[in-house]
């Protein structure tokens, strides 16, 4: 954060609350250059060389020099290393549910570099390609898993013996990810059970998970069960969905994430840029003390919604059954609302202590937040007591006027417009 806009949060803790200031939050979003793609549906592909074994248990080696196919669920067991190259294409199956499958004890390593990404994409020609097209990466764990079992088996029409993960391997290096893109996943198991773009069940601490692109999933994108691992520069881009998903224990700090929405493309149940369970009310927990816990900092959420479309959007932020989260010199943009939380928070005391955001900037159209508890009454000293110390646009803002290129098609731009006079502070 830049010095200046230190010294006027500290001036502004001393004056009356929505104080008039100049505010630039500019991040430098130069980390997303030449490994991404925002029209991958317009992107020409070559065709597949080789198809890969439906079963790897033992070590192999994806070849940049190859195109591959994918097709059908590809299990890696046995304690395998799958290791793909950089700059290696994965075409995926439409026809059946096609994922690919790390099971526990077993390993990815695909890290790509920013001139070579590794591209899991569809199998169908440019202009044709839709969210949902294939299923997605799953990879399996043995870290911590709050659940009376500390275990657990994925869910969907996948092989019951390969399904197992989660256990108490805190340390472990389950996988090594970076500057991968993950294009149109999403599809249903044939069981009707959705596959995320990137699912991910109890990771350990020594994993790496880094600039990773998940764009137009017909799920979550990214979506983190139990484990320990600290991800940094994820994108989600115009998934249907939510965009990064948190549950059963999972307990991490995530940095430089982005999760750009468009208020036309959500689903039915509604979807959010982040979604976080404490625990999994199904499944039960072993102890509150090992509650979904996350740290995001320096995140950009945005919904490109403007005048005409905003009132299709929900709460940035949902969070449910006692979560812990905190947001630190982030952007929230385009939504209805900053968060909504269920009715596991029973005050606003209860809330403050398990939601902190702070020096972030908001620019919503409705309520800071929403209660489902009916024994809170909503008020704005409550928001104020929750939200304080960030920034919020005085009126809503469309995204066209807030950031630069937001809507380009190809190369779009998603730092903020230096716009005086436009923001205020709470406190």
């Amino acid at each position: 954060m830049k010095p200046t806009l230190l010294l006027l949060i500290s001036f502004l803790l001393c004056t009356p609350m929505y104080s008039q200031i100049e505010f630039n939050t500019a991040t430098s979003m130069n980390w997303t250059r030449n490994w991404t793609n925002f029209d991958p549906d317009k992107t020409s592909y070559p065709t597949h060389d080789q198809l890969i074994p439906n079963f790897i248990d033992t070590d192999l080696v994806l070849s940049s020099d190859i195109v591959y196919l994918m097709s059908g669920h590809v299990y890696v067991t046995n304690g395998a290393v799958l290791t793909i190259e950089p700059g290696t294409l994965i075409r995926c199956q439409t026809e059946t549910p096609t994922s690919l499958v790390v099971t526990k004890g077993a390993k990815l390593i695909a890290e790509g570099n920013k001139g070579y990404p590794i591209v899991f994409t569809s199998n169908k020609s440019e202009s044709s390609r839709r969210p949902g097209d294939w299923g997605g990466i799953i990879i399996m764990g043995g870290a911590n898993v709050n659940t009376p079992a500390k275990v657990g088996f994925i869910e969907g029409d996948y092989e019951p013996r390969f399904s197992l993960y989660g256990g108490e391997n805190y340390e472990e290096e389950t996988t090594r990810l970076a500057y991968l893109r993950i294009e149109f996943a999403g599809k249903n198991n044939s069981n009707g059970k959705a596959i995320n773009g990137l699912s991910l069940y109890a990771l350990g601490a020594t994993s790496v998970v880094k600039n990773i692109m998940v764009s137009y999933s017909a799920n979550d994108a990214f979506e983190f069960y139990g484990g320990v691992v600290n991800p940094s520069h994820l994108i989600s881009y115009k998934t249907k969905d939510d965009d990064f998903d948190f549950n059963l224990g999972y307990i991490g700090e995530l940095s430089h994430i982005m999760a750009i929405r468009h208020p036309f493309i959500s689903d039915t149940s509604g979807s959010h840029a982040v979604e976080i369970d404490g625990f999994d009310t199904k499944k039960g927990m072993i102890s509150d003390k090992y509650l979904t816990a996350v740290t995001v900092k320096n995140a950009t959420l945005i919904n490109l919604s403007d005048h005409t479309n905003y009132q299709h959007t929900t709460a940035a932020i949902s969070s449910n059954n006692l979560a812990k989260l905190k947001f630190i010199n982030s952007k929230i943009s385009g939504f209805a609302n900053v968060a909504k939380f269920d009715t596991s928070y029973q005050s606003y005391s209860e809330i403050k202590n398990a939601f902190t955001m702070t020096t972030s900037l908001c620019n919503i159209h409705d309520k800071h937040i929403i209660l489902k508890h009916k024994g809170i009454n909503e008020n704005q000293a409550g928001s104020s007591m929750i939200l304080k110390n960030n920034m919020f646009t005085t009126s809503f803002t469309n995204v066209g006027d807030l950031f630069e290129r937001p809507l380009d098609q190809k190369n779009p731009k998603f730092t903020l417009k230096e716009i005086k006079g436009s923001y205020a502070m709470m406190q």
